[in-house]
């Protein structure tokens, strides 16, 4: 396995809904606080509700938050009450291995239009799977709460064989054009392949259109809709004060990065990685190959990097602008700090459990989501 190596290339929403939260109330868990220190910060936790295997969420308001269950389930949960509601009109997703319902993330006008957009495994011919992402409206009020006019505006093609490395993180741009994040499906070589959604960032209108001003417009219906290629599984994505978008990305044994995107970027692998394949073979370092872009931060031991927010709130001014990321493997917090294109790990929070999933509530509270079954949504108090 090889040596660590930093390279420093050197909606707050504001939403206010007027959903009535009586009935259905949640499983919960008991009311604890944890207590972290790390570099004399000391940070203190309280847990909300438990929920089976969480993996995403969205706040639409400071008060409640949508968060999606790997097995096809996405709820709406009251943080005051702890009230669990589930939504209806779910699409039918595949479930197993990594696969199962993904992210969720409103439309930038969500407060007028009310659409929602969730990704999710979906099935092919022969055992054949792949990522797709729908649009929806979301309808009611709790606990009658469900998805309307649902539609897909996106496929992950090819559809191929295996359950890992789906990617289909949801993140709407500045300019309102959404990204998403198309892993390898542990397949290798069609992150080269212009051909292939797979091992991609793809960028599109909010209709699953594609822009005018993509980097390959006019070369086929899939290629038009790539941004970036080269990538093996990005499971967060966020953007600087600038609108620049981070990405971080799970690399093979060894090898996780930090990602700054550029419009025709090609980030190299298969053909390299600063970590190798899980069979032994050796991949070629970055520094051997330099036509393709580096990783602003490459950790090896892994983190299993999970998510991505840029921290906005008022809370923790030593904090503002900085990257906040789950961590897998490593059962941390992780805060990265930019300066320019350059980027450097500034602090590790162990938090004991696998993170699958960080958010900021538009009053610019954070919140953390656990993996696995009964994985618990927990808020972070002020200092």
């Amino acid at each position: 396995m090889k040596t660590m190596t930093a390279w420093l290339c050197h909606c707050s929403l504001g939403l206010s809904l007027a959903f009535s939260m009586s009935a259905c109330q949640a499983e919960t868990v008991a009311t604890s606080k944890s207590i972290i220190v790390a570099n004399e910060e000391v940070l203190q936790w309280q847990d909300v509700v438990s929920l089976n295997e969480p993996w995403a969420m969205v706040f639409v308001s400071n008060d409640a938050v949508l968060i999606t269950e790997k097995s096809g389930q996405l709820q709406w949960v009251d943080v005051n009450t702890k009230a669990i509601h589930n939504i209806s009109g779910v699409p039918a997703v595949v479930y197993g291995g990594q696969g199962g319902l993904g992210d969720v993330a409103l439309h930038p006008d969500f407060a007028n239009n009310r659409l929602v957009y969730l990704s999710y495994a979906e099935a092919g011919d022969k055992h054949t799977q792949g990522a797709a992402v729908v649009r929806a409206k979301l309808e009611g009020v709790a606990p009658n709460l469900s998805l309307q006019n649902v539609e897909v505006i996106w496929r992950q093609m090819p559809k191929v064989t295996g359950k890992g490395h789906y990617g289909h993180r949801l993140l709407f741009g500045h300019d309102g054009k959404l990204w998403i994040s198309s892993s390898e499906r542990q397949k290798f070589q069609p992150a080269q392949d212009m051909n292939s959604h797979l091992g991609k960032i793809i960028r599109l209108n909010d209709d699953g259109s594609t822009p005018s001003d993509n980097p390959f417009v006019g070369q086929g219906a899939m290629t038009e809709q790539i941004w970036s290629l080269g990538h093996r599984n990005i499971l967060g994505m966020a953007l600087d004060v600038t609108g620049r978008l981070w990405v971080n990305e799970m690399g093979p044994q060894g090898g996780d990065e930090f990602n700054l995107i550029q419009k025709r970027g090609n980030y190299g692998y298969p053909e390299v990685s600063d970590g190798d394949h899980y069979s032994g073979r050796v991949i070629p370092n970055h520094d051997t190959r330099p036509e393709f872009i580096a990783p602003k931060i490459v950790w090896t031991p892994v983190i299993s990097p999970s998510s991505l927010i840029r921290y906005q709130g008022s809370g923790r001014p030593n904090w503002q602008h900085d990257f906040l990321m789950g961590g897998l493997s490593s059962k941390a917090l992780i805060r990265v700090r930019i300066q320019a294109d350059s980027a450097q790990e500034m602090a590790r929070y162990d938090m004991k459990e696998r993170i699958r999933s960080v958010a900021q509530s538009p009053d610019g509270r954070v919140w953390i989501l656990e993996d696995g079954r009964k994985g618990r949504l927990r808020q972070l108090l002020p200092p």
